[in-house]
């Protein structure tokens, strides 16, 4: 039996600088001027039924056949303010830098248009850089944009230091695990519907990880300094 895991090098210098950048980021008060948000992406398969499934009766559940139709992928968007208890969730036929760039752009002009800067946490991925609002937009609108971001990325094989992974996998286990859905239509439909209902349910996330704990618990990471 195993358990597949995201295990950083120990005496990581690199890792230990991003993970305590993060960490005192979530450790301070909300301000609502400059909003902490996470971001990340799920890839999704899209499935059909092959057979008609059947209806559920008066003790039976739902019976679906085994069998399905493969129907394509695409990504789920998820961008989560923690303390603001407010996410958005949208789903695209793919994760390009453009797309990256114009849920940006989305998540500046309609969700945070009158604040002073976005404290942005996500993943280091290779479309998830300044350089693609540049090569999405004219450079005035990109650098229109870019000055609202502040962005704070997770280290290497540090993912879980990133809150939007819990709302993914809220979302996945609420609203898409058992289910098959077979088109982008039919999923960008369900999660926002999903995002919708948390929003006014007001959920939020309760860090509790500190540097002052990472540097007890997870001190194996921290380079050893030669007196």
């Amino acid at each position: 039996m195993k358990r597949c895991w995201t295990i950083p090098a120990n005496q990581n210098g690199d890792f230990v600088a991003a993970m305590e950048d993060v960490l005192e980021l979530y450790a301070q008060p909300y301000d609502s001027l400059r909003p902490v948000l996470c971001m990340d992406e799920k890839p999704l398969q899209l499935l059909s039924h092959k057979r008609k499934s059947i209806p559920m009766e008066r003790g039976k559940p739902l019976r679906e056949d085994s069998e399905y139709i493969r129907k394509g992928t695409c990504s789920i968007f998820m961008f989560n303010e923690p303390l603001g208890k407010y996410r958005y969730v949208d789903a695209k036929e793919h994760r390009t830098r453009e797309d990256w760039a114009r849920q940006i752009k989305r998540l500046v002009d309609e969700d945070y248009p009158d604040v002073e800067v976005i404290r942005l946490v996500m993943d280091n991925l290779n479309t998830h850089k300044i350089g693609s609002l540049y090569n999405t937009f004219p450079p005035e609108e990109a650098f229109r944009i870019a000055s609202k971001l502040e962005i704070h990325y997770t280290p290497k094989h540090g993912s879980w230091l990133n809150m939007a992974e819990c709302e993914l996998a809220a979302l996945t286990s609420q609203c898409i695990e058992t289910r098959r859905l077979p088109d982008l239509e039919t999923v960008c439909r369900e999660v926002s519907a999903w995002g919708r209902a948390r929003n006014s349910n007001q959920k939020g996330i309760d860090w509790h990880f500190k540097t002052s704990e990472a540097r007890t618990k997870l001190k194996r990471l921290y380079p050893v300094i030669k007196e």
